[in-house]
C-alpha cells in the first residue's frame, strides 16, 4: 500500500498536552489507514540545528520533530511566514513587514527541511505538504530527486495579483509552487486568483481543467473545500451540552439568547468590526438591551509580534468602552475572554448560542462557522452571521451573509437573528447542515488525495492505487 506523508510546519505528536484539533486528528486517521509519516517542527527552540529529526513510532505513523533554532523561529516563523506571507495572503498589506535576511531565513528552513526530509521518504510515497509556511518545500525536495509525487494546500486565501505583486521575489514563490503536482486550494475564486497569477504574473500558460505551464514545470490547481468531522462534532455537542461548563455558562445567562464568537487574536477575524457592530446594535435596537449576552471568546497568539500586542490593547479598549455605554449594575453585553477552553467546552457553547459571529475579514475557510451548524439542535436551531470574505460563505448560502466592514449591516443581521422566528431558523439550518453533512473533512482528504494520486508524473508514471 502507498505510504502518506504529511508535511506541515507544526506538528502534532501524539500524547502532547496540547489538544489536537479536528485538522490534526483527520490527519492521524489518513496515516493510520494506509501507514505513514509525519514530518514538522517540533514546537520548541534549540540553540544549535538538529542533524537529523527526532523520530517517535505509535503503531504504522512515525513522527519526524526538527526544532528550529532562536533566529529560524525570529526570522523564519515569526518574520517571513507571519510578518510578510500572513498579512499578504489576507491582504493587509499595510501590515506587512519585509527584511531580506527574513526572505533568507525562510528559503534557508525549508531547504534544512527539505534535506532532513528526503532520506526518510520512499519511492512511491505519496507527499502531502501543508500551508504557507513550506511554499518552496516542493521545489527543494525536486531538487534532491525525489521524484514520488507532492501535492500541496493552502489553508489560507490565495491573493489575487495587484496584491501579490507586493511581495519582493513574488516570480519565485509561483514558480515554486509548480514543483508541486497538485496545488489545492480552499475556494474557486483562489483557483481562479492563483492561475491569473500564473499567467499574467509569472508568464505561465494556463491548460484545461486546472492545469498550468510556468518555467517549463507543469502543475494543476483545482479547489477542495476543506470540511469537518461533522457527525462527531454533532455527537460532542450533544454530550457537552449537559456538561458543568455549559450548565455553568447557562446559569450566568439567566434565559437570555447567547451571541457567541471563537477566534483567535488576529486581525483578519474582524473583532473590532464586531465589537462596533455590537454598539450599533444596542444604539438602533435599545429593545435588545439587557436582552442578550454577547461572549467572544479569543485565545492570545504571536504575542511575540508588535502588531498583534497593539490588536490586544484595541480590543480591549473597546470592549471596555461598549460595556462602559451600555451595562447596567446586573448586565454588560459584551464578554470577552483572554484564554482557550477545550474542544469539549467550546462544542457545548456553540450548541447553547442563538448567533453564531464569524466575521473575518478575509478567511480560507473558518470552520468554526462549520461547527457552528453541526452543534446545533435541530428543534431549535441558532442563526449563523457569516463574513462573505470567509470561504465558508460559498457553501453556506442560507447564513446571514454579511460585510463586516459595514457595521450598521451587521447590527441588522444581529437583529434580525435575535427576533427570527424558530420556522425560518430551521429551514436555514437544515439547508446548511445538508451541506457540511455531505463535504466533511474525511471527503475533503479522500478527494484531495485521490486526486493527487491519479495526476500524471513527469515520464509516464501510472496513476497510484489507493485503498478506501
Amino acid at each position: 500500500m502507498t505510504r502518506l506523508v504529511i508535511v506541515s510546519n507544526r506538528l502534532s505528536l501524539p500524547g502532547s498536552s496540547t489538544q489536537a484539533g479536528g485538522l490534526a486528528v483527520a490527519m492521524r486517521e489518513a496515516l493510520k489507514e494506509r501507514g505513514g509519516l509525519w514530518f514538522g517542527w517540533s514546537g520548541e527552540t534549540a540553540e544549535e540545528p538538529d542533524a537529523a529529526p527526532r523520530l517517535v513510532s505509535k503503531g504504522n505513523v512515525t513522527y519526524a520533530a526538527v526544532d528550529l533554532t532562536p533566529d529560524e523561529h525570529r526570522l523564519y516563523y515569526l518574520g517571513f511566514a507571519n510578518g510578510t506571507l500572513w498579512p499578504l495572503l489576507h491582504l493587509r498589506l499595510g501590515l506587512m513587514e519585509y527584511r531580506r535576511e527574513a526572505a533568507r531565513a525562510y528559503g534557508e528552513v525549508n531547504r534544512r527541511f527539505a534535506a532532513m526530509l528526503a532520506p526518510l521518504l520512499r519511492p512511491d510515497d505519496l507527499i502531502w505538504v501543508h500551508d504557507y509556511h513550506l511554499f518552496p518545500l516542493g521545489e527543494e525536495l525536486r531538487k534532491l530527486g525525489v521524484k514520488s509525487r507532492i501535492g500541496f494546500f493552502l489553508h489560507t486565501p490565495f491573493p489575487p495579483a495587484e496584491i501579490l505583486i507586493a511581495l519582493p521575489r513574488h516570480e519565485a514563490l509561483l514558480a515554486s509552487l509548480s514543483f508541486y503536482d497538485l496545488v489545492g486550494m480552499q475556494t474557486e475564486d483562489c483557483v481562479r486568483a492563483f492561475l491569473h497569477c500564473i499567467v499574467d504574473v509569472a508568464g505561465g500558460v494556463e491548460q484545461a481543467d486546472g492545469v498550468y505551464e510556468v518555467r517549463g514545470q507543469t502543475g494543476r490547481v483545482a479547489a477542495f473545500p476543506i470540511g469537518i468531522d461533522t457527525e462527531g462534532f454533532m455527537s460532542l455537542a450533544q454530550r457537552a451540552e449537559h456538561s458543568a461548563e455549559t450548565r455553568r455558562l447557562d446559569e450566568s445567562l439567566a434565559g437570555r439568547p447567547l451571541v457567541l464568537g471563537i477566534d483567535r487574536l488576529d486581525y483578519s477575524k474582524g473583532i473590532p468590526q464586531r465589537f462596533d457592530a455590537m454598539d450599533a446594535l444596542l444604539t438602533d435596537w435599545p429593545e435588545h438591551r439587557r436582552q442578550f449576552n454577547y461572549l467572544q471568546i479569543t485565545p492570545h497568539s504571536r504575542g511575540e509580534v508588535a502588531q498583534y500586542r497593539a490588536l490586544r490593547r484595541e480590543i480591549e479598549g473597546l470592549a471596555g468602552r461598549v460595556n462602559g455605554k451600555f451595562a447596567e449594575f446586573d448586565w454588560s453585553p459584551i464578554r470577552y475572554l483572554n484564554r482557550s477552553f477545550s474542544r469539549p467546552t467550546l462544542a457545548g457553547f456553540l450548541r447553547r448560542s442563538r448567533i453564531g459571529l464569524v466575521t473575518p475579514l478575509r478567511d480560507g475557510m473558518n470552520l468554526v462557522a462549520k461547527e457552528f451548524v453541526a452543534a446545533q439542535n435541530p428543534q431549535d436551531p441558532g442563526v449563523l452571521v457569516l463574513s462573505r470574505f470567509a470561504g465558508a460563505a460559498r457553501e453556506l448560502t442560507t447564513a446571514l451573509l454579511v460585510n463586516p466592514i459595514d457595521i450598521d449591516a451587521t447590527a441588522a443581521a444581529l437583529h434580525r437573528g435575535l427576533i427570527m422566528p424558530r420556522e425560518e431558523r430551521i429551514e436555514r439550518w437544515s439547508a446548511m447542515m445538508t451541506i457540511i453533512q455531505r463535504n466533511t473533512i474525511d471527503t475533503w482528504r479522500s478527494d484531495f488525495l485521490a486526486t493527487l494520486a491519479a495526476t500524471p508524473l513527469a515520464g509516464a508514471q501510472p496513476p497510484l492505487r489507493l485503498s478506501a
